[in-house]
């Protein structure tokens, strides 16, 4: 399965170094870093929105992205939590958001188009993996809801700030647990049979047909869109696990410690999603997806990222690309 959480600290001597890449210049791999990706590239100017950008994955892309010189909006469930994790990192800014709450994203999304600005970087990052059975919203199965609708619904309502921003990309993080998994058309959030797992594929899955049928609909006004991978990375987003849970999975040992060799660190953990952001590599593609810092082949699914977004908008009563009633 594959995950991200945090426990850096614990394990390092089964983590590749720092700056292993593939040793090409501007080209990388499974173990380069995100500052790595993103050197040499001028951000000045250039606005990203990370959702989830003060915790794990999401506070080293926004680290990197503020280092290459752009101004970062964090979104936050718990915004004084994010600032006090941002302390110090200059050009961050943080906001309240609930993804799990469309009140929260609407008045979120209300507040940024009200500032005039455009987006260039959207990153989906936030998001929750293997939790008990929780509903939110108006309903929803959480995993779903906040890892897919939440973020549906957050793309929909800032898209003239999207096509604001100069070519814009919006890079969504998925998980390799979503190979093979399915949409359950006629009960996406599990009223019968929940099991943590098939909830996380599920909305796993959902984030690579978000992006492949979001690059669709944007391309035209030069809006492109990625689903990426980032590895096996020890971060919060495991702390609805138990210690027991990860033994027996084979990632740490019963006193916490890494023990599988393919694990990154956060740093090297985001940084795929940071080069699928920026990297110059990636101009004029779009609708891909991305592991280990390079675009993988990987079926698409047109007809079923049509459909979930059609699901999504019923769900949400949300879609920026509606034609008149």
């Amino acid at each position: 399965m594959a995950v991200t959480a945090d426990n850096s600290g614990t394990g390092s001597g089964v983590r590749r170094p720092a700056g292993s890449g593939t040793g090409e210049p501007g080209v990388f791999g499974a173990w380069s870093t995100a500052d790595e990706v993103l050197r040499g590239i001028d951000l000045s100017g250039r606005l990203a929105l990370v959702t989830g950008g003060y915790s794990g994955l999401g506070r080293e892309a926004t680290v990197a992205l503020a280092r290459a010189g752009a101004r970062v909006v964090v979104p936050a469930r718990r915004p004084a939590v994010a600032r006090t994790a941002l302390t110090g990192i200059d050009g961050v800014e943080v906001d309240q958001l609930d993804l799990a709450e469309l009140d929260s994203v609407r008045a979120f999304a209300e507040r940024f188009l009200a500032s005039g600005r455009g987006i260039d970087i959207m990153m989906n990052n936030a998001g929750l993996m293997a939790c008990p059975q929780t509903r939110v919203g108006p309903g929803w199965e959480a995993q779903f809801g906040v890892n897919h609708l939440g973020h549906y619904a957050l793309v929909n309502l800032l898209w003239p700030a999207i096509r604001r921003g100069r070519g814009a990309r919006v890079v969504v993080l998925t998980s390799r647990a979503q190979h093979g998994a399915a949409i359950r058309w006629s009960d996406p959030h599990f009223s019968h049979g929940y099991d943590k797992w098939q909830a996380y594929a599920q909305a796993k899955r959902a984030n690579v047909l978000f992006a492949e049928r979001l690059d669709v609909l944007g391309r035209e006004v030069g809006v492109r869109a990625f689903s990426v991978h980032p590895g096996y990375i020890l971060t919060p987003l495991q702390r609805h696990l138990t210690r027991d849970e990860m033994v027996a999975a084979g990632w740490v040992d019963a006193d916490g410690n890494l023990v599988n060799a393919e694990f990154k660190t956060p740093q090297q953990g985001a940084a795929t999603q940071v080069w699928a952001a920026a990297s110059p590599r990636l101009a004029g593609l779009g609708g891909r997806y991305c592991e280990d810092c390079a675009v993988v082949d990987h079926p698409t699914d047109p007809d079923g990222a049509a459909r979930l977004w059609a699901l999504s908008a019923e769900l949400t009563g949300i879609d920026a690309f509606a034609g008149p009633a």
